[in-house]
């Protein structure tokens, strides 16, 4: 193909689009790369999420018009910004839309030098405490050798092709920066994800062809031993069924849009320095999307309010629930055509379907709950849970999809709940919120659940039956802790009930399931349900059902598939 002398509004569409395809396919290499800030394994995921709202905004702008491109360009990245990674990347691809759009004519390698250096200061004006060693260092090395190129009289493909090389090698430094990826042994996320931007626009100037995804994704083997480092130095929570990687100190992301004057800006930043870290802030002209890690999930929303600034769509993620059992399942979900695990899976919804007073949605993960939550009536399943957590536009649009002008969300986990809750003031529809923290009660609010009945009607009557039943679940420890159960070993089954801790440990599954129904079963329960996970087994799913038989044979039992992952089972009693 002919070399292109400059980048118009077709070949930046083009560039966008390649990018989104490349970051795709590299997806499950990039999360298996993540370990800072956070080893949560979704830095590929959030870039692939960031940049499918970009595609999404470019579809809709007119296709001759580099105004209109670079706005789409600009405005998808900052709505569409997911994660501390995607919220970089966004303001990178901000200041890149920015400069074409101001343009003049000129040399076309200047330009794309004057770009990327635009796109470096917004990316370090974004992150109150910039690290080296980052996405931030190779944006900023490729800029150099842009700018020395271009600054050498060279042509676009020349200038477009310094960077790549340049961003190569800073990327290649990346571990002498941050001494935690050479622990893992391992180059930066975000900045091997901000590489395959240079490779796509090369590609689109070119031809050059787009790195394809290997085992190593180029790094010598960095992706399976980053996975095996970040494995061997798992430590923070002891629950979690997997391994509960080290976050630090900080246990919540907390990610928002916020309305505030520019001018109160920084007093926002430095707000929210005093109450975490990881903070990202992009945006302008009143509008921001902003990213922190902290304890404080409240201090977190209220720092804008003090400044007369409004928070909405808050997403909120327990950082020491990321586990690595959940990359597996994002990675699969890339395979399969889906970016994201967390992306709305609206199984039932509306079409087809019946119409009825009250629909309900659903939050969970496993196939036999799906099933399940379906023969209950449920009418949209949004895939989610312990670790998944799908954001307010995910529910917003399975509830936009059931057939009912009256919806009750069930969102099983207690992360979710607040995430929940924002959905009424998105939609005309009438929604309401059933506060389940687990899979039981959700199944005990659907017992009593009437589709003809109002939502508010539903939601009363739910919340009792949800309320009536006492909860339990059992995974595996990846440490050694104490407990008021007793000590626990890495390795140990442990019952958990929410409102208790660990209240079981034991060798086997059997033993710590059995020990964990002693804790649950009061003499007036009257039905036990059993939830089994993927991780259930035929022995001890008979092991459970034989000790129930002979130590509460007057209980009536329920066993149920849920194929949950992590929790080889979940117990309800009522």
């Amino acid at each position: 193909m002919p070399t292109l002398e400059r980048l118009n509004s077709a070949a930046l569409r083009a560039t966008v689009q390649t990018f989104r395809d490349a970051v795709r396919a590299h997806a499950g290499g990039l999360n298996r790369l993540n370990v800072y800030p956070v080893p949560d394994g979704d830095t590929g995921t959030n870039m692939a999420r960031t940049l499918d709202a970009v595609v999404d905004e470019l579809d809709g702008a007119a296709e001759d018009d580099l105004d209109a491109t670079c706005d789409a360009i600009s405005h998808g990245s900052l709505m569409g910004a997911r994660g501390n990674s995607g919220v970089i990347l966004s303001q990178i691809m901000r200041g890149i839309a920015s400069t074409f759009k101001q343009a003049t004519d000129g040399h076309a390698g200047a330009l794309y030098a004057d770009a990327l250096e635009s796109a470096t200061t917004g990316a370090y004006q974004a992150v109150l405490t910039p690290v080296e060693g980052t996405i931030l260092t190779v944006v900023r090395l490729s800029a150099d050798a842009a700018r020395a190129e271009a600054d050498a009289g060279g042509e676009l493909v020349d200038v477009v092709r310094a960077a790549r090389d340049g961003g190569r090698v800073a990327l290649a430094n990346t571990p002498e920066q941050l001494p935690v990826l050479k622990d893992a042994g391992v180059v930066d996320a975000g900045g091997a994800g901000f590489l395959l931007l240079l490779d796509a626009t090369l590609h689109v100037v070119a031809g050059e062809p787009i790195p394809e995804p290997e085992e190593d994704d180029g790094s010598g083997g960095a992706v399976e031993a980053a996975f095996a480092a970040v494995a061997h130095r798992a430590s923070g929570s002891v629950v979690g069924g997997a391994d509960v990687l080290d976050v630090g100190d900080q246990r919540y992301e907390v990610m928002y849009f916020m309305d505030l004057d520019d001018e109160r800006i920084d007093d926002f930043k430095q707000g929210w320095g005093a109450i975490g870290d990881s903070i990202v802030v992009v945006g302008g002209d009143g509008l921001w999307n902003c990213h922190v890690h902290t304890n404080d999930i409240g201090a977190a929303i209220e720092v804008p309010l003090e400044l007369g600034g409004r928070p909405r769509q808050i997403r909120v993620t327990d950082l020491f629930e990321e586990v690595d059992e959940e990359h597996a399942q994002r990675e699969a979900a890339m395979a399969a055509g889906v970016v994201g695990g967390t992306d709305a899976t609206t199984t039932r919804a509306g079409a087809g379907l019946p119409p009825v007073t009250t629909a309900v949605v659903a939050v969970c993960s496993g196939d036999g709950l799906v099933e399940l939550f379906a023969q209950l009536g449920v009418q949209g399943v949004v895939t989610g849970g312990q670790t998944l957590n799908p954001s307010t536009a995910e529910l917003l649009d399975t509830v936009e999809h059931v057939n009912a002008d009256q919806v009750v969300i069930l969102p099983n986990n207690k992360n979710i709940i607040a995430v929940a809750e924002r959905v009424h003031e998105l939609t005309s529809k009438s929604v309401v919120v059933v506060p389940t923290r687990s899979m039981p009660e959700a199944l005990a609010a659907l017992v009593v659940y009437d589709p003809e009945g109002s939502a508010e009607t539903n939601r009363v009557a739910m919340v009792e039956a949800a309320e009536s039943v006492a909860t339990g679940e059992i995974t595996q420890a990846i440490r050694d802790a104490g407990s008021d159960a007793g000590p626990v070993k890495t390795g140990d089954w442990i019952g958990l009930v929410k409102s208790d801790g660990i209240v079981a440990v034991a060798d086997t599954l059997e033993d710590a399931a059995i020990a964990l129904l002693e804790h649950l079963i009061t003499d007036d329960a009257e039905l036990v349900t059993v939830v089994m996970g993927a991780d259930a087994t035929p022995d001890v799913n008979a092991a459970i059902e034989g000790w129930l038989a002979d130590n509460r044979g007057d209980v009536a039992v329920e066993m149920q598939r849920g194929g949950q992952p992590l929790y080889p089972y979940l117990f309800g009693v009522e």
